[in-house]
């Protein structure tokens, strides 16, 4: 019997350049906060890191933030509901260091989880859960060419976890600036990291 032939394009994340939010450390969910203009430029030149890449298939978050980035990056990509962010409940907009003051402990999200606020909350189970359904549909798509996936941080995260075949909260030791891109796929069977967290040349006038 011969072995199944494995993909050989590659799986491209790319983090959404930099918010007010993120910028601040506040956890940004589903709040639709626009790039700064900084991020704008980040995103713009995130582009160049594309450029060696035959994509065909593009996707990205329903979230102002994602969709822009992909816009700005020279990316004509198709909304995936399943790409949205972390939905953090009653810690959206707060910092880590405000949730820990107000827990009294050394809070963290991949460990403790969130709680229900004016949205419900995800756990880090459920955003894995829909990790796995944008991996299946694209993993497929490695067979023909390359795939570009635009999103957030903590949710590129657990799908790179996901995708390599890891514990979900390992996503917890990966870590992931914004207006970066990372590469994964297959070395031979194996799900890998090409390259991580690749950030842009900024223009310098």
């Amino acid at each position: 019997m011969s072995a199944p032939e494995v993909p050989s394009g590659h799986l491209v994340l790319l983090r959404h350049g930099e918010t007010e939010w993120s910028r601040s450390g506040r956890h940004t969910g589903l709040t639709d906060v626009p790039l700064t203009a900084n991020g704008e430029v980040l995103a713009r030149a995130a582009g160049a890191l594309l450029t060696d890449f035959h994509f065909t298939t593009v996707l990205c978050s329903p979230l102002l933030r994602a969709r822009r980035t992909a816009e700005l990056a020279g990316l004509h990509a198709e909304v995936d509901p399943d790409l949205v962010e972390w939905d953090y409940g009653g810690y959206e907009g707060l910092t880590t260091a405000q949730i820990r003051a107000d827990l009294g402990h050394d809070w963290s999200v991949f460990r403790d989880g969130v709680v229900p606020g004016a949205t419900p909350g995800e756990t880090v189970e459920e955003v894995a859960a829909r990790a796995s359904r944008v991996l299946a549909r694209v993993i497929p798509a490695l067979a023909t060419g390359d795939v570009a996936l635009v999103g957030h941080g903590h949710c590129l995260r657990i799908l790179t976890a996901t995708f390599l075949r890891q514990e979900t909260r390992m996503a917890a030791q990966i870590l992931l600036d914004a207006g970066s891109a990372s590469v994964l796929q297959f070395e031979r069977e194996e799900p890998a990291i090409r390259t991580w967290n690749r950030l842009p040349t900024l223009p310098t006038d």
